[in-house]
């Protein structure tokens, strides 16, 4: 099994290490700077909770250094994985799966799924259609992840919780590459369980990117904060109820209702988000995928997102302003 992961960051170097060293497979990575001459330099290490190792990979910043793979795991953030479409070709062979475990409403939302909708597109995650054309949504297995992880200095992935990908194909089958792979990751010492109805899944999580983050980046406040503060725990459950009746409308089942899911987050404290992370480093930030994505499927639906609409408005200017959005 020739496995590439395409984007050496947190999650992307979280799974290279623990892959590699479960011997599962030829797992290569994509990386740039710093970054790559460390692990090529002294290999990748991990730190967890419960211990430290470290493993020598094989990374390069030339993908067709390693020719055509089994599966391609984009562990990119979404606004980054247009840019490289291009350059990721020589990894994709006519049977090669690519796996997008990125966060965000998927480019591939519509493919495989029953709906008046037919095949559409989203403009706001794939402009132009550039991933629909060129990796194909037949190509592509949903993941949704749960691991937090960071990359406290160059070659070293630091894992703070998760363990748990959750998989599944876009059109709910159980087919046998998602089985190998789901195999693959628990070897690894992950949870990988399939999914019939992965949309499900990308919703629950996407039902706190959507709120918390904008709001942590225009408030600069923690999710523990944003959760239990009146004014912004009731501007983040309207966006969320907003959300729900979109993707009710779209099929999708929600098995937590919102003020548990609120609850959930509060309880897991002091927590920066990644958005907020972002504008504070002066990166690129998640605006599209996981705000702007949810406005757009409202407006393919017919359901009015006001809430959605205001903080949309806010936190991209908020962005512009930083530098941190085109």
């Amino acid at each position: 099994m020739r496995i590439a992961i395409y984007g050496a960051g947190a999650i992307g170097g979280l799974l290279a290490a623990r892959l590699v060293r479960a011997g599962v497979g030829e797992v290569s990575l994509v990386a740039r700077g710093p970054h790559l001459a460390a692990m090529r330099e002294r290999g990748l290490t991990l730190e967890t909770p419960e211990e430290t190792f470290t493993v020598p990979v094989r990374a390069t910043d030339d993908p067709t250094e390693l020719g055509p793979q089994d599966y391609v795991i984009v562990t990119l953030k979404a606004n980054a994985v247009p840019r490289v479409v291009e350059a990721m070709q020589p990894l994709l062979a006519p049977e090669t799966a690519v796996v997008m475990a990125v966060n965000g409403v998927p480019w591939w939302y519509f493919y495989g799924l029953d709906s008046p909708y037919g095949e559409r597109r989203l403009e706001s995650v794939d402009p132009g259609g550039v991933q629909w054309e060129r990796i194909g949504p037949g190509r592509v297995i949903g993941c949704v992840v749960y691991p937090a992880a960071e990359v406290p200095s160059p070659g070293v992935i630091r894992l703070v919780d998760g363990d748990r990908f959750v998989l599944g194909e876009p059109t709910g089958v159980r087919s046998e590459r998602v089985e190998r792979l789901s195999k693959a990751l628990i070897a690894a010492g992950f949870k990988a369980p399939i999914r019939p109805r992965i949309r499900d899944e990308i919703w629950v999580k996407l039902w706190g990117n959507l709120s918390f983050n904008p709001i942590s980046a225009l408030t600069l406040a923690t999710l523990d904060v944003i959760c239990t503060d009146p004014g912004t725990r009731e501007v983040a459950r309207a966006m969320m109820l907003e959300a729900q009746a979109i993707a009710e409308k779209l099929g999708v089942r929600f098995g937590i209702d919102v003020d548990r899911r609120i609850a959930g987050a509060a309880a897991v404290g002091a927590h920066r988000t990644s958005m907020l992370q972002d504008l504070e480093r002066g990166r690129p930030m998640e605006i599209d995928a996981l705000v702007g994505a949810v406005q757009e499927l409202g407006r393919i639906v017919g359901v009015p997102t006001p809430t959605i609409d205001t903080v949309l408005a806010l936190v991209r200017l908020r962005a512009r302003i930083a530098g941190c959005y085109p």
